[in-house]
């Protein structure tokens, strides 16, 4: 079935993202239940109804925009703030958690290879290219497939069904630091600090931290300029460097995540002042972010997955759970805070956008920065993991 809405219908698709992403806003700011459930979930629940429904398409020039364009710009902004003295500190246990959950990634793999083996072919290498996606993302999704000459068919129904395990995951990740259950049996610092910030005058927290604040229109001016500045210059010192270098190192600087960052955090490290009074630059940042939820759960084809690949759904499925519950039971020994535990398996199955995205929308600004570095670590060993995995198996 086709949709009612054309994929090259842009203004119509804009309109219901944009419109997607301040409802969800509105409901998380005025309703406790909206709150619990936060914000970028209800985005991605009405993206993942609304394709499925066949209201809008599976993908659309709209969607690449806002991945292309939209998320460098947000990440340019929520960085304006990062203060690398407390990046070094913070980033520690962060990079702990992530390495456990990097660790949960491999032992998912091989046991959804073990367990799907007989039902599944290309399954190595389909192993192979999940693993580097689950540590690192979509750029070491399609690394590993080229290297192991993965067929366009099975690259396809993978990407299917991964988009709709990601969406599942998102939503529990989300929802997992601020239970009760596990708020229980883990620390919870981050979350107590949200807390503790209370109501105010709001309906929600939500509405209390994200109300009205004094900004210029010099404001929203240098805000955007900024970023924009940041953003381009990062894009051509990327393409610059890939086109010019190969392998893993082509990988890492050829990345314009990584060279994004550094840049950002560079300046914002050496201009504190400058970039620390910049007004509108976190409200802005994370409205794009919203938008960037909603279009998570545009790919996310459930009939598509239940007719042609049910297999490859138990198979994405039986990974990124085990990456999430070795993440908890191994953090949990450890003795790890659940919001760090839940950032970094988001980290290790989103990447660095998914990930701060994550920090922004439940209010862990100390984490948004560290959540970016070890997403970006992900994004230098992802490949090389996943194409020591196919190997391993293929053998």
């Amino acid at each position: 079935m086709v949709s009612l809405i054309k994929s090259d219908d842009i203004w119509v698709l804009w309109t219901i993202i944009i419109v997607f992403a301040s409802l969800s806003i509105y409901l998380e700011q005025n309703y406790k239940w909206a709150e619990r459930l936060s914000g970028p979930v209800i985005g991605l629940i009405l993206a993942v109804v609304a394709v499925n429904v066949r209201l809008i398409p599976f993908e659309s020039p709209v969607y690449d925009t806002i991945w292309d364009y939209c998320i460098p710009l947000a990440v340019a902004m929520l960085l304006f703030r990062a203060d690398l003295k407390k990046i070094f500190k913070d980033t520690g246990k962060m990079l702990i958690c992530f390495c456990i959950s990097a660790v949960g990634t491999l032992l998912g793999a091989v046991v959804a290879y073990f367990a799907m083996n007989r039902f599944i072919p290309e399954l190595d290498k389909m192993t192979g290219v999940l693993t580097g996606s689950y540590i690192g993302g979509g750029v070491n999704l399609f690394a590993v497939a080229s290297s192991v000459d993965m067929s366009q068919t099975m690259l396809s129904a993978e990407v299917v069904a991964d988009n709709f395990v990601m969406a599942i995951a998102f939503f529990l990740l989300l929802w997992i630091p601020s239970s009760a259950f596990f708020k229980k049996h883990y620390k919870h610092p981050f979350q107590d600090q949200v807390e503790a910030r209370g109501t105010g005058t709001g309906k929600t927290l939500a509405s209390s931290y994200w109300g009205r604040k004094e900004i210029a229109l010099i404001d929203l001016a240098t805000t955007i300029a900024s970023a924009f500045v940041i953003v381009s210059v990062a894009t051509k010192l990327a393409g610059l460097f890939k086109a010019n270098t190969s392998g893993l190192l082509q990988i890492i600087v050829g990345n314009q995540f990584v060279i994004l960052t550094i840049i950002a955090v560079a300046l914002s490290t050496l201009f504190p002042k400058f970039f620390s009074n910049l007004r509108g630059a976190q409200e802005i940042g994370t409205f794009l972010i919203y938008i960037f939820f909603v279009v998570i759960g545009c790919p996310a084809d459930l009939w598509q997955v239940i007719v042609n690949a049910p297999l490859l759904f138990v198979f994405c499925g039986i990974i990124a759970g085990i990456n999430i519950l070795f993440t908890l039971g191994v953090g949990k020994l450890a003795r790890m805070n659940i919001e760090e535990l839940a950032v970094a398996s988001n980290a290790n199955l989103g990447g660095p956008s998914s990930a701060a995205a994550m920090c922004v929308a439940k209010g862990y600004d100390d984490l948004v920065v560290p959540a970016i570095l070890v997403g970006l670590f992900g994004y230098m060993i992802g490949t090389p993991l996943g194409l020591f995995v196919y190997n391993l198996l293929s053998h």
